[in-house]
């Protein structure tokens, strides 16, 4: 693609940066084709192709993003599923990113708009008042259908209950008979509060193989969600607190179990290339940074038996932003688990952050097209890999849906999960 960026303009990081992905765009329009809002829209303006033109426009101009740009860019879900598909290397992923933070800082959103975005950028990043706000919102259920379509859909999204956080999972050093190697965990924000099981199954699974397990009581947010807002400065602040605690840690890896997460931490060292003192210590943290299934793909894990038909939902964080494909199915199947992957596979589910709080409509369209491919497969039980995917899809699924590790550790003798009691009692029986 031709860009006419000025000599000025291009000294600016952020358009430089635009100005080299811009140019690898060849209008191929590969992307369309995976692109969930352009499948489900049908409108080039919602498909990777012209989000690219609306952005090079916006930022040639060097003015204000306008309503109609802002609408287009804000359905992108940053599924990814473009990169994986471009033959040209377009980095979509910086793109959406730099423009973003361009419409953060330019553009006047409507009073509601910034209210809701200001509230949830505020509150989810934080878990303790993150539990409060769904100990309220829990009240506030029933006025759902009163409240909007966006109010409700962030109701909708409140789990039947709250379970108390695990001992196991909190800030410490969890120790192991055997040690191995040394690895920190990442706690986390909204999963350590809504499903703490998963840090539980992670920290069990890795002691007894062998790992010391870190869990730093100064990190939480990653800032992954704030991020993917455009709100750079909360964003950056996060992602330096975080490479701070994991460097002090002295870990060999940096253990993360929300794909989403994972996304954002394996770049960390081109999210703080330009600050002088973050940009080596984030540049070896994002070199550590590991999904659980990838750690644990690369571990002699024995075979294992089990009759439960699992089917895998891959994250698009997980498959398209981290490139992960097959190592979380491989390692089900030497568990013992009957596994299928899902028809339609790359296309998203609509939960994407807090996606489906502000797009609920399209969040809605996706979640159901994915809910009725899962279960075109007849399972047992749903695996997956991300936090947002599980909040998502659990509503209407008719099976239990839970993270990869809570079956492994379960595999390898581990508790079993709380959400498959019912299903290993009937089989019992």
């Amino acid at each position: 693609m031709q860009t006419s960026f000025t000599p000025a303009q291009l000294e600016t990081p952020r358009i430089a940066e635009a100005n080299s992905i811009l140019r690898k765009c060849v209008h191929c329009g590969f992307c369309t084709a995976t692109c969930p809002t352009y499948v489900l829209l049908g409108d080039e303006l919602d498909s990777p192709r012209g989000r690219i033109y609306l952005i090079k426009n916006m930022l040639e101009k060097g003015e204000a993003a306008t309503q109609e740009t802002v609408k287009h860019i804000d359905r992108c879900l940053s599924c990814l599923s473009c990169m994986s598909t471009c033959p040209s290397g377009v980095n979509y992923m910086h793109l959406i990113d730099d423009a973003r933070a361009h419409v953060e800082e330019t553009y006047q959103r409507p009073l509601f708009d910034r209210v809701i975005r200001n509230m949830l950028a505020f509150t989810m990043p934080r878990p303790r008042l993150f539990r409060l706000a769904l100990i309220a919102a829990k009240l506030a259920t029933p006025l759902a259908p009163v409240l909007g379509q966006r109010l409700g859909a962030m109701l909708s999204l409140v789990p039947k209950r709250l379970v108390p956080p695990e001992i196991s999972g909190q800030p410490g050093t969890y120790k192991t008979g055997q040690k191995k190697g040394r690895v920190a965990l990442l706690m986390g924000c909204v999963q350590s509060v809504i499903e703490p099981s998963i840090n539980a199954a992670t920290i069990r699974l890795l002691t007894r193989l062998g790992y010391e397990v870190v869990v730093s009581g100064e990190e939480a947010c990653c800032g992954s969600l704030t991020h993917h807002m455009g709100k750079e400065a909360d964003a950056l602040a996060r992602a330096k607190r975080s490479v701070d605690q994991w460097t002090k840690a002295d870990v060999e890896h940096v253990i993360i179990t929300a794909s989403g997460c994972g996304t954002t931490i394996k770049d960390y060292g081109h999210m703080l290339r330009l600050d002088p003192a973050y940009a080596q210590k984030a540049k070896a943290i994002s070199a550590k940074a590991r999904d659980v299934s990838e750690f644990l793909s690369g571990l002699d894990l024995p075979e294992a038996k089990n009759a439960l038909r699992v089917t895998y939902h891959s994250a698009c964080s997980m498959q398209h932003g981290q490139q992960i494909k097959t190592a979380p199915q491989k390692l089900l199947r030497r568990a013992g688990f009957e596994v299928a992957e899902v028809p339609e596979g790359h296309l998203c589910c609509g939960s994407a952050g807090t996606y489906n709080i502000l797009q609920p409509e399209i969040a809605a369209n996706l979640r159901g097209r994915k809910l009725a491919n899962i279960n075109s497969t007849r399972p047992q039980v749903v695996a997956t890999g991300n936090i947002g995917c599980i909040t998502q899809l659990e509503r209407g699924l008719g099976v239990p849906i839970i993270h990869t590790v809570e079956l492994l550790d379960w595999a390898y003798g581990g508790p079993l999960p709380e959400k498959l009691k019912s299903i290993v009692g009937e089989q019992s029986t």
